[in-house]
């Protein structure tokens, strides 16, 4: 049977020849202006993300959760919805009544720190006279880390020497949250940026192809980004940092690997096409149905994210999938105009000739270089290498029983030196690691002696507090035997302030708030209060984590599952095959349960890291899944254009040695975007960077180029039943 490109150039280059010339100018020059004007719009938006995200862990919350409900209503009590920082001052001995009277009056001074709320608190000594802590709440609309920046640099420089100040709390966790976010707009780009120029370089080597890619991965950002930052405005999505990082990775991956696929098949009809038109024409024909396959598979993964409970994951599904959207038009619709535009010149020094021969004259893959000769040496033993290869990746799967993914403190979400950590080690040395954070309970005003006997009947709570309105400090404290004690001595108990029959209760933790052991406290109360069938909830930082961390142990039980259903349906239809897109997902989940199992042993016992958030799994799986699935797709319809051409057995060898090369090339370019993520010094997304970048070039090299030929090649046509191609006759 005649090769394709004999039969096509010749339709490729009337149907080129019917469009007007001034079309053929104009078109391509339309196309190109529009991008670069909506490029140049926004761009500007990388600088304005954080005016429309939030790192909130509450906000991400669903509204059924406790610690949600408690959020809201408690505003109403405590007549603010403030963020509390702590400061913690310490000293090696003993503070004097002089140091004593500098930290009152360097208190009161924090007062007129604009974004501070005017109710700050005294200084508190400690019972070993060695520290004190000052209550300092900010306002939740404000810029927490200048605040949170302002207050050390101002107690620092008003007190004594010798004395250390740490800045914790919520408010101090959030500003190194915000500190560790603030590169992302900068260093990740770059990072990410100069990765891909490099590979891009190696695999061109040319100047000025390596720059025309990365300038549609840039364009399909920068009009992503301001769809979304408008949305955002619009509160139609959230935004975090964490969302923004993975936005900016993940377009720029995506975009490079649909403009690989583009380049290598118009540089091919660039070979068959003496005319840059009809090349273009036919590039795109080949191209379209993968990038579009590809990128549906990945937008429809991403989508899945929407049927989680928690909004930090169901909010990631529509912004990925925008991006995944401009990435796709801008490799189909921005690319080829400016190739169209450049013609041959693009690929210099290495420009392609024209030589219409070029794919006639080969009778086998083999002799397309080194990608055809591993072609060859896999279909030669195909069934032990399937064998072999998958019971490697199985062992390697034994690993992921060791990741912890149960959730991390607070004080370990950011990499590297904190000084909220420091703070609230400093807190715990000296008062009890709770205090600034306490357990938030809203319960029925009838039912308030019975709730402060359950919370001082716990072991993790060191005291309990009723807001009260009449009360100097907002809140009244309840003995260890009476429900009020009088506050200050000898005068009549407060009365707890009482909105529509609730009262709003507050237990210090004894242990710090982000721990597993306070994490216990609550859960055990819970329980309690629960047993004695009260009507209340339980909130506060502690709550927050736990609800958060039951939500996305949720999230990962149900999503992962409807993932593998929506990408293999959608693989049925593209590939009009059943058994193919079976094979394809379990590979590509064998691929996952492996970069998982690596990444557990390196997490633990090399990089030392406390744990991981329940979100990892999750992320990873979708990223790992419907990314990896995308080089499949690119492998496969090759392999079932060819196999139309040459037969089932020589539609693999010949379908694995053309794409080889660009599946390679973008294996690579998304691996170290992907890695690019690990300088954000954040937990969460250094793990993410690894188990995805390593779980591509695992896919790349191993499942994509060994295992996923071989089984085509071992069980043959029947792999396409029941199309077309599995009736036809073996070739």
């Amino acid at each position: 049977m005649p090769d394709r490109s004999d039969r096509s150039a010749p339709t490729h280059r009337r149907a080129a020849a019917r469009v007007p010339r001034a079309l053929r100018i104009v078109l391509p020059a339309l196309l190109i202006l529009v991008w670069l004007v909506a490029a140049g719009i926004g761009g500007p938006y990388f600088g304005r993300v954080d005016e429309v995200s939030s790192n909130d862990r509450t906000a991400y919350l669903p509204d059924s959760a406790e610690a949600t409900q408690v959020q809201g209503l408690a505003e109403g009590f405590l007549g603010s919805d403030a963020i509390p920082a702590i400061v913690v001052v310490t000293s090696d001995e003993m503070l004097s009544a002089d140091q004593l009277s500098a930290l009152t009056e360097a208190a009161r001074s924090l007062a007129s720190v604009e974004g501070v709320v005017d109710d700050v608190s005294p200084p508190i000594l400690s019972e070993d006279g060695l520290a004190v802590q000052v209550f300092v709440p900010i306002e939740a609309d404000a810029d927490i880390g200048s605040i949170v920046d302002e207050l050390d640099a101002q107690l620092s420089a008003d007190l004594p020497t010798g004395l250390t100040v740490h800045v914790t709390g919520p408010a101090g966790f959030s500003a190194d949250l915000g500190a560790a976010f603030a590169g992302i707009d900068g260093l990740l780009l770059g990072v990410a940026l100069a990765a891909v120029f490099v590979i891009l370089v190696i695999v061109y080597r040319s100047l000025l192809l390596p720059l025309i890619v990365l300038s549609t991965s840039m364009f399909a950002l920068c009009v992503a980004l301001l769809t979304i930052w408008h949305l955002a405005a619009a509160d139609l999505l959230l935004l975090s940092g964490q969302t923004q990082g993975i936005l900016f990775i993940l377009v720029i991956g995506a975009a490079t690997d649909y403009s690989l696929l583009y380049v290598s098949r118009y540089r091919d009809e660039l070979h068959h096409h003496n005319g840059r038109g009809a090349a273009t024409v036919s590039a795109l024909r080949g191209t379209v149905e993968p990038v579009l396959a590809s990128g549906g598979t990945v937008i429809a993964g991403l989508l899945c994210l929407l049927l989680s409970d928690l909004k930090s994951n169901s909010t990631l599904g529509p912004v990925a999938a925008i991006g995944i959207v401009f990435a796709m038009l801008a490799a189909l619709t921005f690319l080829p105009a400016v190739l169209y535009a450049a013609g041959r010149v693009a690929f210099w020094p290495r420009r392609p000739r024209y030589d219409p021969a070029s794919g006639q004259n080969s009778s086998s893959a083999a002799d397309n270089g080194l990608w055809g000769k591993i072609a060859a040496a896999v279909s030669r033993r195909p069934r032990p290498l399937w064998i072999l290869t998958a019971v490697l990746l199985a062992v390697g799967c034994i690993g992921a029983l060791q990741l912890d993914a149960d959730g991390v403190p607070q004080s370990d979400l950011v990499l590297g030196a904190s000084s909220a950590r420091d703070g609230q080690v400093a807190l715990g040395e000296h008062f009890p690691a709770g205090a600034g954070s306490p357990v938030e309970v809203i319960v029925a005003e009838e039912d308030l002696q019975a709730t402060t006997d359950v919370l001082l009947a716990d072991e993790g709570i060191s005291s309990v507090s009723v807001v009260a309105a009449d009360s100097p400090s907002g809140s009244a404290t309840v003995s260890a035997d009476g429900i009020l004690a009088q506050a200050p001595p000898g005068t009549p108990a407060p009365a707890p302030t009482v909105l529509d029959g609730k009262v709003l209760v507050q237990g210090t933790l004894v242990d710090a708030p982000d721990s597993s052991a306070a994490e216990q406290t609550v859960r055990d109360l819970r329980a309690a209060l629960d047993q004695e069938d009260f009507a209340e909830i339980v909130g506060g930082v502690t709550a927050t984590s736990i609800d958060t961390n039951d939500a996305s142990a949720h999230d990962r039980a149900l999503i992962i599952p409807v993932v593998l259903v929506v990408i293999l349906l959608i693989l049925m239809l593209l590939l009009r095959s059943v058994l193919a897109p079976v094979l394809l997902v379990a590979t590509t989940v064998l691929s996952f349960g492996t970069a998982l199992g690596v990444a557990a042993l390196v997490f633990n016992h090399v990089l030392d890291f406390p744990g991981a958030d329940p979100a990892v799994p999750l992320f990873g799986f979708v990223f790992l899944v419907a990314l990896g699935i995308d080089y499949n797709i690119f492998l496969m319809t090759r392999v079932r254009e060819e196999a139309l051409q040459h037969g089932a057995r020589e539609g693999v060898v010949r379908g694995l040695a053309v794409t080889g090369g660009v599946i390679t090339s973008a294996g690579l370019v998304l691996a170290a975007t992907f890695a690019a993520l690990a300088v954000i010094p954040i937990l969460f997304l250094a793990q993410i960077a690894f188990i995805v970048a390593f779980g591509v070039l695992l896919d790349t090299f191993v499942v994509r180029t060994l295992l996923v030929p071989a089984l085509a090649l071992d069980f043959g046509r029947i792999i396409w039943w029941p199309s077309r191609l599995w009736r036809a006759e073996q070739r």
